[in-house]
């Protein structure tokens, strides 16, 4: 259970083996709190009430935040993302790109719908963005991904379609390799872990989840290791953990 009490400034949790105080002030209360607000923001789809320049993105906007960090970091000529839905991040990701001067997009998705294709097509930014329709994981989509890759090119890469454990590991190993060293492939929405029996979640998400896979793939693979790019600027009190719907997904390349 969680207490919140303005009065005396203070944060409450109990558990069954007893009670913890924290004042709202600290990063131990900021923690707990956001975990809330996390659960409680799945709970209402708070993520499904944002666009980026018209398009409906439905991602935490912390998360594009600190992609956008990402980005401007690696300056990768490539970024594919698996998952296409409205096409809000993929513009998302062309508009940093456009701003850099360098950079363009490949989206994935098993069903680019009429109304989404047509309405990417028609954006500014559709100049910087290639659409590839088919499973992220059959073979034959993979390479056309692969074609549109230049030998010298920096890749980085998103996973956001299909969020099974299976699925993403299969997308890890199918994508990784064009992953370029000091790069990342992220697998997100590894908070599906921490919700198993919330509203619009399943049971088996406790270990079902693309954090699961991401795991998997970082133990049978030593070129990766999950390790978030560091935050670009911090003079919080807090360290560096995120208040993030990835937890564990981001997998940046060694080797």
């Amino acid at each position: 259970m969680l207490n919140i009490d303005f009065e005396r400034n203070q944060v409450e949790v109990s558990t069954g083996g007893g009670s913890q105080r924290h004042s709202l002030d600290s990063p131990e209360a900021f923690a707990l709190l956001s975990d809330a607000w996390l659960r409680a923001g799945w709970g209402t789809k708070h993520v499904y009430t944002f666009t980026w320049m018209g398009r409906p993105i439905i991602q935490l906007p912390e998360d594009m935040l600190r992609a956008q960090e990402a980005v401007y970091q690696v300056k990768p000529d490539v970024l594919v993302e698996t998952g296409v839905a409205h096409g809000g991040s993929l513009v998302f990701y062309a508009s940093l790109f456009r701003a850099m001067g360098r950079g363009r997009v490949i989206g994935v998705d098993v069903e680019i719908r009429p109304h989404n294709r047509a309405a990417i097509e028609d954006h500014e930014l559709f100049d910087l963005i290639t659409l590839v329709e088919g499973s992220s994981v059959d073979p034959a989509v993979v390479a056309e991904v692969s074609s549109h890759i230049g030998p010298g090119d920096r890749v980085l890469v998103m996973l956001d379609s299909n969020h099974t454990r299976d699925h993403v590991r299969a997308e890890l190993e199918a994508y990784a390799p064009l992953v370029t060293v000091g790069s990342y492939i992220v697998a997100a929405d590894g908070i599906m872990e921490r919700l198993a029996g919330a509203p619009r979640s399943q049971p088996d998400w406790s270990w079902n989840n693309p954090k699961a896979a991401a795991a998997e793939f970082v133990a049978a693979n030593p070129a990766f290791v999950i390790d978030p790019p560091p935050f670009a600027f911090n003079e919080s009190s807090l360290g560096a953990e995120r208040v993030t719907y990835w937890p564990g997904g981001w997998i940046r390349r060694v080797s």
